[in-house]
């Protein structure tokens, strides 16, 4: 079996990276306008509905593209150039959000506008992560695979942090519509720091001897070519049986690897449990705080600062105490969300989101470090889009789940759920740290 390698941050090596610098600019400009996005839209649902099931449904309409554009999406992110794929989701996520920024700045908005551009960015998202964290293996070092990681996370919560103190002042000022004005641009500069990256074509696949090596989904092509017929309807003939061979490889990777089965589960748990637990963040900062949009701003805030001290502080940390705290982090989430309701003032709750940051942070960077470590580079995209599969199913059923228990019963409740979905991850971590140990 394979072992994780982490070693201690060189931040000098890793800021040497040109591409390295671009990817965290891209990562950081993107997750700014996202971030504003996510708490302009959850909050204008909210103001305008009244109702934790309506925002519950934005979180599952970004969510559901999740269930079917992975298992397309492993395959093209393991077969194209990463760079220009991320580039083409971010163009077509940055036109789609304009588009609804005008309607909204025409006075012509409606809930399910805001829904159609929701399904429309979470296409994009569904294999622009996937992608992401496969391209990471790519622009660094591999000892440095921890502190990239962790730039990452510092970059995307930074965006996120200053998205969260400022959306309320936007929100107030500019309405929805300047909200998704942002947003928009911002996806047309994260594809232009993807595209300086580096130059050239580069397939995930240059390191087999030879391009076109055999096997049964390429043999008919082989025959077409030794024939005379023409390749190209040949190779179109057998793109299905390439397509349904790569997953099937895909598959049996994993069956072979249980450490990189436990370290994806647990990330997908802990995943589906943040995105979706905005469902009733959003109404504890509306009906139990009473503190409005820039409450709900200064919350998510606390949770990026949490975020990024995260970050910083897993990177320096040494090998023997990752994983030990990798686990007590999951039970960190699981203890903190069992208080969340009974924390009635806007410092309190911030304060308890910066630590749920923190916990995220450190049991993200841990895991997928871990797993760049350990899956070669021409599995990690369908590696990578398998456990966004697993993600996706527990956030679509945790989005409808919360809303209907925080509608229907209380706040509190939802927030229960939540801790025994963290409770999962504590299992799944102490595994997965087992199998590493």
């Amino acid at each position: 079996m394979a072992t994780a390698v982490t070693h201690r941050v060189d931040w000098s090596l890793l800021w040497q990276q040109r591409g390295f610098r671009y990817f965290f600019t891209a990562m950081f400009v993107s997750l700014f306008g996202s971030g504003m996005n996510f708490i302009g839209v959850s909050w204008y649902i909210m103001s305008a509905t009244h109702s934790t099931v309506a925002v519950s449904w934005q979180v599952i309409v970004v969510t559901l593209p999740g269930l079917v554009v992975p298992f397309l999406g492993g395959v093209l992110i393991d077969r194209l150039d990463r760079r220009y794929l991320g580039v083409l989701l971010d163009l077509s996520r940055g036109v789609a959000v304009l588009a609804i920024a005008y309607i909204a700045w025409r006075g012509h908005l409606e809930i399910w506008h805001l829904y159609f551009m929701t399904l429309i960015t979470g296409t994009g998202s569904a294999m622009y992560w996937a992608n992401v964290n496969a391209l990471v293996q790519e622009v660094v070092p591999p000892s440095q695979f921890t502190g990239a990681n962790a730039s990452v996370l510092v970059g995307v919560q930074s965006g996120m942090l200053l998205a969260g103190t400022f959306v309320g002042f936007f929100y107030d000022n500019m309405g929805i519509a300047g909200i998704l004005l942002i947003d928009g641009l911002t996806y047309f500069v994260s594809a232009y720091c993807l595209y300086r990256l580096r130059s050239g074509y580069v397939s995930p696949r240059d390191h087999r001897q030879y391009p076109r090596e055999y096997s049964e989904s390429t043999d008919t092509a082989s025959q077409a070519l030794g024939s005379g017929e023409n390749p190209e309807i040949a190779e179109a003939g057998t793109s299905l049986g390439i397509y349904a061979a790569d997953m099937k490889e895909g598959f049996a990777y994993l069956r072979s690897q249980p450490v990189v089965l436990a370290l994806g589960v647990t990330h997908a748990i802990l995943m589906a449990s943040v995105v979706s637990g905005n469902v009733v963040v959003v109404a504890l900062a509306n009906d139990v705080l009473h503190s409005g949009s820039r409450g709900f701003g200064f919350i998510e805030a606390g949770w990026a600062i949490g975020a990024i001290a995260g970050g910083l502080i897993t990177s320096q940390l040494p090998q023997r105490v990752r994983l030990p705290l990798y686990v007590a982090a999951m039970v960190g989430l699981a203890l903190g969300h069992l208080a969340v309701p009974f924390v009635t003032f806007l410092l309190g709750a911030a304060i308890l989101q910066g630590c749920f940051g923190f916990f995220r942070a450190l049991g993200g960077i841990v895991a997928q470090s871990s797993l760049m470590s350990i899956v070669p580079r021409h599995f990690m995209g369908r590696t990578q889009s398998a456990f966004a599969i697993i993600a996706t199913v527990l956030q679509l059923a945790m989005s409808f789940s919360l809303g209907w228990l925080a509608q229907r019963f209380s706040i509190a409740t939802g927030f229960f759920l939540l801790a025994l979905m963290y409770a999962g991850a504590t299992l799944s971590a102490s595994r997965a740290r087992a199998f590493l140990r």
